[in-house]
């Protein structure tokens, strides 16, 4: 795409008039396209800054719709938007912000789809928040050889790094599999919302700065970026590159991008503490574990672990059969049912706001 110079003396001014963009760097950015998997408290501020950088092509790949929970850190939406997709209420938004770049959206991200989206673009941005996504994503950028700007959070914590096979570093050669312990998200946890714009903000730098290219720019390839928010202190890990990684290790014709939920998981339906309450006949799981359960539960409730189902161990219920699960804040049930719907059960239900609420 070839920049009026009008853009370059209005719009892009502030950043053109650095030495070490310029209109030649500008120019990269009009010509270079970046896929945001995410459009969340990652992805919002992310795409903003990136949209406003004039980044020429911005694809999106985000399947949710907005939550009300979601306003207090996913900044590109407001109240009107609650109920709307995602993707499509980003894309008008960008739109709006800078008409001269584009656009364009994808729902679902999963193992069959993902070929065709990472071959056609430069550069990925990681914005999801779950382990099953971030391990799929890194090894198809491995696979196509495409730098990941990789990002998470946790309630005060930030984390960023650019995981660039060619030159340093996968995503696997810092975690080579999964935690087998259960790692809560932000809605069990919590996190602040300025934590999460100030990785998201971060990503976007990282992005345009592999882009521009200029020799002064000394991105996070082979480093993990660390902010610890209560503090306000930062620190950089070196990170070094396996020579027995399981992905990065392998010729890219040899990784085998296996699908693995919840990256492509199902809107999970919600029923209140007050609903449960007032059913007379009713299947109540708690999928906490051993030592949460110990320490007290509901009454009615069966107990079997979210772990367990993982392992694969799957209760052995009536697969027509109102089913209730619910955890601690309501965060673990929903990938509990979301793995009870993988396996046939059709009428499955996560209680919202979990055990806490129940005690409320």
């Amino acid at each position: 795409m070839k920049l009026e110079c009008t853009a370059v003396e209005n719009r892009y001014l502030r950043q053109t008039i650095l030495p070490e963009i310029g209109s030649a760097g500008q120019q990269k950015l009009a010509d270079a396209s970046v896929l945001c998997i995410g459009a969340g408290g990652l992805g919002s501020p992310a795409l903003l800054y990136l949209a406003a950088a004039g980044i020429g092509r911005i694809g999106i790949c985000e399947f949710d719709t907005v939550d009300e929970s979601n306003l207090q850190r996913q900044i590109l939406f407001s109240t009107a938007d609650v109920g709307k997709e995602k993707a499509k209420v980003a894309q008008e938004k960008l739109q709006a912000l800078n008409p001269d770049i584009s656009v364009d959206t994808y729902g679902q991200l999963n193992a069959e789809n993902i070929d065709n989206l990472f071959k056609n673009y430069d550069i990925i941005l990681d914005g999801t928040d779950n382990f099953a996504a971030k391990y799929l994503i890194n090894d198809a950028a491995v696979k196509y050889k495409k730098p990941l700007v990789y990002g998470a959070i946790q309630q005060f914590d930030g984390y960023v790094s650019v995981f660039d096979s060619a030159h340093g570093p996968c995503y696997r050669c810092l975690y080579p599999e999964p935690p087998q312990t259960q790692i809560n998200n932000c809605s069990e946890s919590g996190i602040i919302g300025g934590v999460a714009g100030i990785v998201g903000v971060t990503q976007a730098l990282q992005v345009v700065e592999i882009i521009v290219g200029h020799r002064s720019f000394n991105t996070l390839v082979g480093k993990l970026w660390v902010l610890d928010a209560k503090t306000m202190q930062t620190h950089i890990l070196h990170l070094t590159k396996n020579n027995n990684c399981p992905v990065c290790s392998q010729k890219p014709e040899d990784i085998r991008l296996d699908y693995t939920p919840p990256v492509c998981e199902s809107k999970i339906a919600e029923i209140t503490v007050t609903e449960v309450r007032n059913k007379e006949f009713l299947l109540l799981i708690d999928v906490r574990e051993d030592e949460e359960w110990a320490d007290g539960h509901i009454d009615a409730a069966q107990h079997w672990s979210l772990s367990k189902m993982k392992e694969g161990s799957i209760p052995p219920l009536d697969k027509n059969v109102e089913i209730i699960l619910h955890c601690q804040k309501g965060g673990r049930s929903l990938q509990a049912a979301q793995i009870l719907k993988e396996h046939g059960y059709s009428n499955v239900y996560s209680m919202a706001g979990g055990y806490e609420a129940w005690l409320e």
